[in-house]
């Protein structure tokens, strides 16, 4: 399964990445990857989540994003959940992009049963109904 969260600046979109990461690591039985672009949320994640920060291997567009969220999965079998928090700071993100993403990531989670969590700068107003029958808008204000 992929989902996009979605939400304007500030409506809580890595909040909800990390709380439901928290819980589904204290729920779950398999392993889970938070990735993002830095190292700020360390503390606020389950220390048995594995945060990777993107910006050390270099991602700079959709294809290597592609690349480095299969290699994860090749490396670990038992990871069933990654979440990926404001990618699109470091890569450019199109509507095109996302709809390639999805297509291609959905066939991989089928392929090794897990589940991507991906927030994006977008909101549901915003995306075609491809896009919308696998989103969630965040809409909490901080």
């Amino acid at each position: 399964m992929i989902k996009f969260i979605l939400g304007a600046k500030g409506s809580g979109k890595t909040k909800w990445l990390i709380d439901n990461a928290n819980k589904d690591m204290k729920e779950g039985n398999g392993n889970i990857a938070f990735i993002d672009v830095d190292d700020n949320h360390i503390f606020s994640l389950d220390y048995n989540v594995r945060l990777i920060n993107a910006s050390e291997y270099k991602i700079d567009n959709v294809e290597s994003l592609y690349g480095f969220l299969c290699g994860l999965l090749g490396m670990d079998y038992d990871l069933e959940k990654i979440y990926v928090d404001s990618i699109y700071k470091i890569i450019d993100l199109s509507i095109e992009d996302l709809e390639d993403l999805k297509k291609r990531l959905t066939e991989i989670s089928n392929a090794v049963n897990a589940d991507f969590y991906i927030n994006v700068d977008y909101t549901l107003d915003e995306v075609p109904d491809s896009i919308k029958e696998c989103a969630e808008e965040t809409s909490e204000e901080f």
